[in-house]
């Protein structure tokens, strides 16, 4: 009796083992035991879509190391090298410069958000109605620089760009291009102080004029199309704009000159690692963050809740089953 208990234990046993690989493989996410080398951007309105993609990279099984802060230069060198996998944080025609760096060695997969990288001027409404104002050639009247001239030099004010950020030598270039250095006075300190002191001006009565991208948190708090309106460079001959942006409907004209290109915010990957992992090459195609949701954090994180960790957190949780689902098309392209 006790034989045959022994041989019938073993059988046990021996059925159970059998059935543990293919439990196993089953269960195995397709990142187990692979490791992401992620980056992200030098600017922290970055830092909550990288955040969002990190852990969902995770929830596919991946070890994600970083992400390490980069600036675009840095970051287009090492994932062409390798050294780093990826970042979500590619601004594009605007990093088209790179390309010679990474071209042939990394490649743009998927888009967090598709043209919603906007650049350009933004002017409170009220002054839009009272003022008829549609360029920046309007400040040029008497009664328009002296309604937005608020430290008494005689100019309009304009909250700018401090020195050394690309969108600083930009403006300059207009104000050069449109002959605005009689109308026009750009602030070029702390763009977040700048801006907070604009922002109080707007909450007493007074009229802002600034400049701004997006996604950022100023647009959050003043919101486009309700506070204030996208305006215009001027037309002129001699002088070459971007191709204006089509169908903004917070803007004064449509199409809209803004003076600056509008991008897409995309995920760039280095060639080899994508050719590795389908399932990451499948939820860059898939995944996308509404702009609105950027817009919030952002305002948040000025605000002074800088746990991007959690915010990310709640993002996937608000958005579970949309979530769900781009981790199953990702996972089924592994199998």
């Amino acid at each position: 009796m006790r034989h045959n208990l022994t041989k019938l234990t073993a059988a046990l046993m021996l059925g159970a083992a059998s059935l543990v690989p293919a439990t196993a493989a089953f269960a195995q996410e397709p990142g187990d035991g692979k490791t992401i080398n992620m980056a992200q951007a030098d600017w922290d309105t970055g830092w909550f879509q990288a955040e969002i993609y990190k852990q969902m990279f995770e929830d596919l099984g991946y070890s994600v190391t970083g992400p390490m802060t980069l600036a675009p230069s840095a970051f287009y060198q090492a994932v062409s090298q390798g050294d780093v996998d990826l970042w979500v944080n590619g601004w594009f025609p605007l990093h088209n410069t790179y390309e010679s760096t990474f071209g042939g060695e990394a490649k743009i997969d998927g888009a967090v958000a598709k043209g919603g990288a906007l650049q350009g001027y933004l002017v409170d409404k009220k002054a839009i109605e009272e003022f008829d104002i549609k360029t920046l050639d309007d400040f040029k009247r008497d009664e328009v620089k002296e309604a937005f001239d608020r430290d008494g030099d005689g100019k309009a004010d304009l909250v700018a760009c401090p020195p050394g950020w690309g969108c600083e030598l930009t403006i300059s270039q207009h104000m050069e291009d449109y002959d605005l250095g009689d109308a026009i006075n750009p602030i070029k300190a702390g763009y977040s102080a700048s801006m907070a002191d604009a922002i109080a001006a707007y909450q007493n009565g007074e009229h802002i004029l600034f400049y701004t991208w997006t996604p950022n948190w100023t647009v959050d708090q003043l919101k486009p199309g309700e506070d204030v309106m996208w305006i215009e460079v001027p037309q002129k001959e001699g002088v070459e704009s971007p191709a204006p942006a089509e169908g903004l409907a917070t803007c004064v004209a449509d199409p809209c000159h803004m003076g600056f290109v509008a991008n897409d915010i995309v995920p760039v990957v280095n060639d080899d690692f994508i050719a590795d992992n389908p399932a990451i090459d499948t939820l860059l195609q898939e995944a996308s963050i509404p702009l609105p949701d950027i817009y919030a954090q952002n305002s948040a994180m000025n605000n002074g809740d800088d746990d991007v960790k959690a915010q990310a957190t709640k993002w996937i949780e608000d958005n579970q089953d949309t979530v769900d689902g781009w981790l199953e098309k990702a996972r089924e392209s592994a199998s």
